[in-house]
């Protein structure tokens, strides 16, 4: 029997490649998004269920569950990729995108763990794959949300493989790096308030590097190569790097103290330390 994968935020970039990635190597896939009604591609694919799956309402994450096993018999994979980064300072974020990025991020990646759980745990198997980031590792100014978001993602999926061992499960960490996708339009959310004049140099910095940065992104396709590497390379590895420059900053992360690596930042930014 082929096998199936399970993956959230299938509307774009990292999570759309993947369904591609995965359908053309012959696995069930299970594609899920905010509003499938709007898909006209993923759903014309043989062994591809499009399913309406919001990380923000539980009772879309149960539906969404119920479907692929009604279709599919079985799960054997789950790649937990939706999400959206919220940056600015931090003063001037509303509470309610506070919680938003949290429970997007982190709540909703739990919410559907835990649907999948009991499925993983009666069969004595099933793979989590979590998508992190090289910002659940170090930060970039203004990012306090969105890092702490992904330093939350790595801290649960480290956890939680103590407890899958349990009954033969694995948990995986996928760090990307910058990936050229639609993520700046679609899913950033920048706050800013000009009357906070200290702030605004760092503020215009950011956006004087973000060009440069995105001319040194990596291709959507690297991530869910990535993904697939991790879904099938059989080894209880718990973190994988996708992207160059995501291999670069986290070795210069292991080889510096956090005042030398954050001095660099700092230098970047144009911020005294």
């Amino acid at each position: 029997m082929n096998k199936t994968i399970f993956i959230t935020g299938c509307s774009s970039g990292i999570g759309r490649k993947t369904v591609k990635l995965f359908q053309s190597k012959g696995w069930n896939v299970v594609a899920t998004m905010r509003n499938p009604n709007q898909e006209t591609e993923l759903n014309t694919l043989d062994q591809v269920l499009v399913t309406k799956l919001d990380v923000l309402d539980p009772e879309s994450i149960r539906t969404s569950v119920d479907a692929a096993l009604d279709r599919f018999g079985s799960i054997d994979v789950l790649v937990n990729n939706a999400g959206y980064g919220a940056y600015g300072p931090l003063e001037s974020f509303s509470s309610e995108k506070i919680r938003r990025q949290f429970d997007t991020n982190v709540i909703g990646l739990i919410d559907v763990t835990k649907a999948l759980l009991p499925h993983f745990r009666a069969h004595g198997k099933g793979i989590i794959i979590n998508i992190s980031s090289v910002g659940g590792k170090m930060t970039f100014p203004l990012g306090a949300l969105y890092h702490g978001t992904k330093f939350a993602v790595e801290g649960i999926s480290e956890a939680l493989s103590y407890e899958v061992d349990a009954f033969g499960g694995t948990v995986k960490i996928i760090e990307p790096g910058m990936i050229a996708t639609d993520f700046a339009g679609r899913s950033f959310d920048f706050s800013n308030d000009a009357n906070m004049t200290e702030y605004q140099p760092v503020v215009s910095a950011l956006f004087q590097m973000l060009p440069a940065m995105a001319q040194n992104a990596s291709p959507a396709g690297i991530v869910a190569d990535v993904i697939y590497q991790a879904s099938t390379d059989g080894t209880k590895q718990l973190r994988y790097t996708a992207g160059q420059d995501a291999e670069v900053l986290m070795d210069n992360r292991r080889k510096f103290d956090d005042q030398s690596f954050m001095g660099a930042i700092r230098a970047q930014f144009g911020l005294q330390g």
